[in-house]
C-alpha cells in the first residue's frame, strides 16, 4: 500500500473505529461462535477449503485463495455463505480469470442490492471479454452477493429470525460472522474468507434503486490518489467524491487498505445497455491501469465533461400524487430553479418543488407517483463545509 493510501486510510477515523467495533463484538461472541471463529483463522491461513459438495458441476469453497487455481484458465465456483432458516447454505456465484502470469488481483462484487440488474451484467460483461492466458494478474468476480434479495429482486436481504425484517446489505459490511443476523454473518463470511484475501483493488458495482434512477456516476474518493486514478478512467459525467456510509462495501475494503470506489449504473430492476458499455469500458480501463490486460485505453474522463461534488442535495415530496419532472438527469441547475411539479388525482398541481443549490442533477424518481416523504430528485453539488458522515433518504 503506497504512503499517499495510508495518509488517505489515516484520515478515516470512523471507519477505524466502526471496524474496531465490528472485532470487539466478534470477541464477546467468540465462546458462542469458537468453531467459526476457528474455522476462519484456520481456512485464511491454509489457502483454499473445498466442502466436497458440487453443485450444478461447479466446486464450493468456504475459503478461497485464488492463487491455488490453475493459471491461465477461468475456474467457476460456488462460495458457501450463511446459513438460512433450513440450515442450507446461499452459496455465491464466483469467477475467477486467473492469468498465466503473475500480476495485481482484482475484485468485482455486484448484487449486494437484490434490484441492480445493471451493475451484475457489468460484472458479467467484463468477465467474459477477459482471456486469462493472455493476462499477467487475477479477476475475481462475485456477482450475486445478496442471494436472497436478489431472489426476488428486491433491495434488502429479507430476515425472518425476529420477525419480518428487510436488512439493507450494504450497511453491515466488513459484517461479523458471529453476529446474530444472518446478514451481518453472511457479509463477514464473504469479506473474512473471499474479498479482502483476493483483492489488491476493488470495485463494488450498484445501481439507483427501485422506483429511483441515477445518472452515470462514480462514488470515489478524489483525495486518496489510487482511488482516484481508477475513478477518472471511467467515460461517465459525475463523480461524488464523498465516503458517504461508512459500512458500505468498497468503504470496508478502504478500511482494509484495499483501494475501491463504487460505479453506479442508472435504474434499478432493468439492464441500461447503454449506461452499461460505459462502465464495461472503464472498468478494462482499470485493468490496463493495473496491468492485468494489455492494449490501449478506451475513452476515460478525459474524453467527457465530468462534474465532480462531493454532497447531493435531496428534495422530498410533501404531497401525493404523480410527478412530472421539469430537467433531466445530468442537466445542471440553479439554486430556486424549479425542477418537478405533482398533481393529485383531478390534474391539480398539489406541490412544485426547486432546488437549494446550483449543482447538476444525479437522481430522480422514476416512478411516476409518490407520497410524502419520498425522494424525487438527488442534485450533485459542492459544499463549502464537510462535517461528519452524510445520510441521506431512501
Amino acid at each position: 500500500m503506497s504512503e499517499e493510501l495510508k495518509e488517505g486510510l489515516d484520515r478515516r477515523d470512523f471507519m477505524i473505529a466502526s471496524i474496531a467495533t465490528v472485532g470487539a463484538s466478534a470477541v464477546l461472541a467468540g465462546n458462542t461462535g469458537s468453531a467459526i471463529a476457528q474455522d476462519t483463522a484456520a481456512g485464511t491461513a491454509g489457502g483454499t477449503v473445498y466442502t466436497g459438495d458440487v453443485i450444478d458441476g461447479k466446486k464450493v469453497v468456504r475459503t478461497l485463495d485464488v492463487n491455488d487455481l490453475a493459471p491461465g484458465q477461468k475456474h467457476l465456483l460456488y462460495f458457501q455463505g450463511v446459513q438460512m432458516p433450513t440450515g442450507q447454505h446461499w452459496h455465491v456465484s464466483v469467477t475467477v480469470a486467473r492469468g498465466a502470469n503473475p500480476g495485481k488481483r482484482g475484485v468485482l462484487t455486484s448484487g449486494v442490492h437484490g434490484d441492480e440488474m445493471s451493475s451484475i451484467h457489468t460484472v458479467q460483461t467484463v468477465m467474459n471479454q477477459l482471456d486469462p492466458a493472455q493476462m499477467s494478474g487475477t479477476v475475481m468476480a462475485v456477482t450475486d452477493v445478496a442471494r436472497p434479495a436478489i431472489e426476488s429482486m428486491q433491495r434488502r436481504w429479507p430476515n425472518f429470525g425476529r420477525g419480518p425484517d428487510l436488512v439493507d446489505t450494504n450497511r453491515v459490511w466488513p459484517g461479523n460472522e458471529n453476529d446474530i443476523t444472518a446478514p451481518s454473518r453472511h457479509a463477514g463470511l464473504l469479506f473474512n474468507r473471499l474479498l479482502r484475501p483476493n483483492a489488491d483493488f476493488a470495485i463494488d458495482f450498484h445501481t439507483g434503486t427501485t422506483g429511483f434512477e441515477v445518472a452515470a456516476f462514480n462514488i470515489a474518493e478524489m483525495d486518496i490518489p489510487e482511488i482516484k486514478a481508477m475513478a477518472e478512467l471511467y467515460p461517465v459525467g459525475q463523480i461524488f467524491d464523498n465516503p458517504t456510509y461508512p459500512n458500505v462495501l468498497h468503504n470496508a475494503f478502504v478500511a482494509a487498505g484495499i483501494p475501491s470506489f463504487c460505479p453506479e449504473i442508472g435504474a434499478a430492476r432493468h439492464l441500461d445497455l447503454e449506461m452499461i458499455s460505459l462502465f464495461v469500458e472503464g472498468t478494462m480501463n482499470v485493468l490496463k491501469h493495473h496491468g492485468i490486460v494489455a492494449g490501449p485505453m478506451g475513452r476515460t474522463g478525459k474524453d467527457v465533461s465530468v462534474f465532480v461534488g462531493n454532497s447531493a442535495f435531496p428534495i422530498l415530496a410533501t404531497a401525493g400524487g404523480l410527478v412530472e419532472h421539469l430537467v433531466k438527469l445530468n442537466d445542471k441547475v440553479e439554486a430556486g430553479q424549479k425542477v418537478a411539479i405533482q398533481r393529485n388525482s383531478f390534474g391539480e398541481v398539489v406541490a412544485e418543488y426547486t432546488s437549494g443549490v446550483a449543482g447538476e442533477i444525479t437522481g430522480q424518481r422514476s416512478d411516476a407517483m409518490s407520497e410524502p416523504g419520498n425522494p424525487l430528485v438527488f442534485i450533485l453539488f459542492n459544499k463549502a463545509t464537510q462535517e461528519g458522515v452524510e445520510t441521506y433518504p431512501e
